[in-house]
């Protein structure tokens, strides 16, 4: 069979609609050549999407309705699904082995990253003396929104987990995890390239450091405090009678208690490695261009760091914690799967949203990159829409000039368009944000899920949490923020 010459319209949107129904957000991207990249002529077949969507259906499902069986398989599943799209792009397309290695370069960052945060995390014991409050599970996430930027969402989602569990702990409801998701585990790393993988793709094609917090810390701020204060009325209304009072002091009196504090050494270490990359470092050696590997000397610090963390960490904060490896296991045994049968989609999406770009509102970017983000990594969908809002001011999304300016302000060729500076708001909010509407719209979402059901919290199904939370609550929020910043 032929590699299909193109994509129609209907086609594309058939796609995107059944992708629509599901989420991921692993950490680090595809490239953007493996997004959209290549023409008609390296486009997959239509039908080639659907390991990637029955993947995720299995994920949504299997928990709810043949537990025992998507307990013992979920792995094989993975791999199954996507060994299929594998073979596919290693014997049946003309650039599919380069798509598979640069898929495994990326997969190898994306779990080098959040192996060594969730170990290093876990060797840090963090009690906190006082009871879960409205008021206290309120400062907490806000407090988490702001880490979020410093050490990124992982990081701070595996900071800060156990602690608002055990602060919590027989008062917990299912919006107490639902929230923490929310804020700390998304919307809160949305002002820096640390937050969030897209924003730091968007920093290495020269998008300036700062300049997602110069422009977009009043809706992050208004969208965190807003959450937040859900949070607090949600938790006021389902007190219940007898608790603990909120003033109650579990650790002797002390507001903060630490154990395992060196594990910082290693977290401060474990961001700057990220740093290390060509693509920031002018010179910096690539081991997969030396060599041909499919990961880099960051990876290899990153490894070595867990180790050494691991090995070292105190041994009554890892007890504390309940530490074990089965959430990390889980995360990379069903992305691996993930990583592979999303390529196709990726690949069609992109093509499209690239090709209609020229008659895509600001309105629309937002929303088609918001929504995208919330069912494919968030990742390339950012970078899709990046290079296609750069079209539309005559732009290259490969050149770091074109970039900067574009980040700086240009007025459209479109008559009574908007700046390109509100083009670029819009994808970067759009990406990070929605990355919340379901556990599988990042990484640190599928792994909160994990450690609160090891502790016995009451967690929502992957339907429960669309259906009862992320749409009467999210959707609303962003949809003020639409209202008040892209709909012109």
């Amino acid at each position: 069979m032929k590699d299909r010459p193109g994509l129609t319209g209907r086609g594309a949107a058939v796609v995107a609609l059944l992708v629509s129904f599901l989420t991921i957000d692993p950490a680090v991207a595809l490239c953007s050549t493996a997004a959209g990249g290549g023409g008609h002529a390296s486009l997959p077949p239509v039908w080639l999407a659907v390991p990637f969507v029955l993947l995720l259906l299995m994920i949504a499902t299997g928990p709810l309705f043949y537990s025992r069986f998507w307990e013992h398989n979920y792995k094989r599943i993975s791999i199954a699904l996507g060994s299929v799209v594998a073979l596919w792009y290693g014997f049946r397309m003309a650039h599919g082995p380069h798509l598979l290695v640069n898929t495994l370069e990326e997969y190898l960052s994306f779990i080098s990253l959040i192996s060594a945060l969730f170990v290093v995390a876990g060797g840090i014991l963090i009690k906190i003396g006082r009871r879960g409050s409205p008021l206290v599970n309120g400062a907490l996430l806000f407090f988490g929104a702001i880490l979020a930027n410093m050490v990124g969402t992982t990081g701070a989602s595996m900071l800060l987990i156990r602690p608002y569990l055990r602060i919590n702990e027989g008062r917990l409801k299912a919006f107490h995890v639902v929230f923490f998701i929310f804020i700390v585990s998304n919307i809160g790393g949305g002002l820096t390239p640390i937050g969030d993988p897209p924003l730091f793709l968007g920093f290495l094609r020269g998008v300036p450091f700062f300049w997602v917090l110069s422009h977009v810390w009043l809706p992050w701020l208004v969208t965190v405090v807003a959450l937040c204060v859900i949070l607090m009325a949600l938790d006021f209304v389902s007190g219940k009678k007898g608790e603990p009072s909120a003033e109650a002091s579990p650790s002797g009196g002390r507001l903060i208690e630490l154990r395992g504090s060196k594990n910082f050494i290693y977290l401060v270490l474990l961001i700057g490695s990220v740093f290390l990359d060509p693509a920031v470092i002018h010179g910096f050696p690539s081991l997969q261009e030396l060599f041909g590997l499919p990961f880099g000397i960051r990876e290899l610090i990153m490894a070595v760091i867990a180790v050494v963390a691991y090995k070292t960490s105190d041994k009554e904060a890892l007890a504390g914690n309940e530490f074990n490896f089965e959430p990390i296991k889980e995360v990379g045994f069903l992305f691996i799967g993930i990583f592979a049968t999303m390529i196709p989609a990726l690949q069609l999406i992109g093509s499209y949203a690239q090709e209609h770009a020229a008659g895509f509102s600001v309105s629309r970017f937002y929303w088609a990159t918001g929504i995208l983000s919330g069912v494919l990594d968030n990742a390339p969908t950012y970078l899709n829409f990046l290079a296609g809002s750069l079209g539309k001011f005559g732009l290259d999304s490969g050149v770091t000039a074109d970039v900067a300016r574009f980040a700086y302000g240009m007025d459209s060729l479109v008559p009574g368009d908007v700046s390109s500076t509100v083009y670029l708001m819009a994808i970067s909010i759009a990406s990070v944000f929605f990355g919340a509407l379901t556990y599988i719209g990042n990484a640190p979402n599928f792994m909160v899920k994990n450690i609160a059901e090891q502790a016995e919290a009451d967690v929502p199904s992957f339907v429960d949490y669309i259906f009862r939370y992320s749409v009467p609550v999210l959707l609303p929020v962003f949809a003020g923020i639409w209202f008040f910043l892209f709909n012109r």
